[in-house]
């Protein structure tokens, strides 16, 4: 079958490689769709903090954000599942250490991470294995698009949940990318005013064409009393500031991770009684943000620019915005968004042919 491969750091092309052979307990699923995410970007570059603790190596098939049908099963495998859509858990626990036990897979010291850790295949081909304990089925409510947008959603939502947030508390939501912008757009269902930071340009643009008129950069942000800040940005400045501007009593998420390490004053959090919460992956989330996109709650499809196939892999990781996500004449980076109109999310169609499919 054909699958996206990194070879070294800058270096990736779609290869002929071995189809999987379904095991025990796990599944093959027939590839879909797949959501290219700033982690597939730093494996791409080299940075990943994974490469460096051995956790993983190259050569590395990534993709973790994806939807399928199930086309074959495992011994033990509930025959149901054939024929199945579905999406997949990213975070794959051992299933017998303590946090397992207590369902908290996703921080498993042993877990593996689909297309990230522990040498476990990505979804940038056309097939996939995984088990099928990860597997979560989609409705006919859910397109390909938005089954592909469960994975991120699901860390998004997570993020809005630990915000903690009431009809009418205002929130700021620092970094207009994927996730920032799915998690605007679940607080705005959950009823808050929702108020976005970002740098300047096409990334608030598009923020506003989503009607969250209240998009700043930190020069223009009003000096408006904060129930709770979310970072879902990668600048290491960003949580000390962020813990300056929550009000007293309230509550910052840390989502977004800098590539160097941020400082914050504990004195801060302890004398403005101010909650700190982490989030690391979407695994306790899935299924209700199954259900809020089923329901239309939040639709998530806007946030993709294009569709395009493994082709284009490589040069959607370069840096190389494709034709189909617009015109503007800026570089696209997996990390920093979409450009002007357009939204930051490339899906890739592993069945599609040509560079732009």
């Amino acid at each position: 079958m054909r699958a996206f491969v990194i070879t070294a750091p800058g270096e990736g092309s779609v290869q002929e490689v071995e189809a999987p052979r379904v095991e025990p307990g796990e599944v093959v699923v027939d590839v879909e769709r797949v959501g290219i995410c700033g982690t597939d970007l730093e494996f791409h570059t080299g940075h990943m903090a994974y490469l460096r603790s051995g956790h993983a190596r190259y050569p590395m098939r990534i993709g973790h954000e994806w939807m399928g049908t199930v086309s074959a099963i495992g011994h033990g495998v509930d025959p149901g599942w054939i024929g199945r859509r579905v999406m997949g858990d990213t975070m794959l626990g051992c299933g017998r250490c303590r946090r397992c036990l207590r369902g908290n897979q996703h921080v498993c010291e042993e877990r593996q991470e689909v297309g990230i850790r522990g040498h476990r295949h990505g979804a940038l081909a056309e097939q996939l294995t995984v088990p099928a304990t990860s597997l979560h089925a989609l409705p006919d409510a859910i397109d390909p698009a938005a089954g592909a947008m469960v994975e991120p959603g699901g860390n998004a939502l997570r993020a809005v949940q630990g915000a903690d947030l009431s009809p009418g508390d205002r929130v700021l939501i620092m970094g207009p990318g994927t996730i920032g912008l799915l998690c605007a757009l679940f607080a705005r269902a959950a009823g808050a005013e929702v108020h976005v930071l970002g740098l300047p340009g096409p990334d608030l643009e598009f923020a506003r064409s989503l009607d969250l008129a209240n998009a700043w950069t930190q020069d223009t942000l009003p000096d408006l009393p904060l129930d709770a800040v979310i970072d879902a940005a990668t600048s290491p400045d960003l949580p000390a500031w962020a813990l300056s501007r929550v009000e007293p009593g309230g509550r910052v998420v840390f989502i977004g991770i800098a590539g160097e390490p941020s400082r914050l004053d504990s004195r801060d959090l302890v004398l403005g009684d101010v909650t700190a919460v982490g989030v690391l992956s979407a695994s306790p989330a899935l299924e209700e943000t199954i259900a809020l996109y089923a329901a239309g709650t939040v639709d998530p499809r806007p946030l993709i620019a294009a569709t395009i196939s493994l082709d284009g892999v490589a040069g959607v990781l370069a840096g190389n915005r494709p034709k189909r996500a617009g015109t503007s004449t800026e570089s696209w980076t997996a990390a920093s968004g979409g450009g002007a109109g357009v939204g930051p999310k490339i899906h890739i169609d592993p069945r599609l042919r040509g560079d732009l499919g």
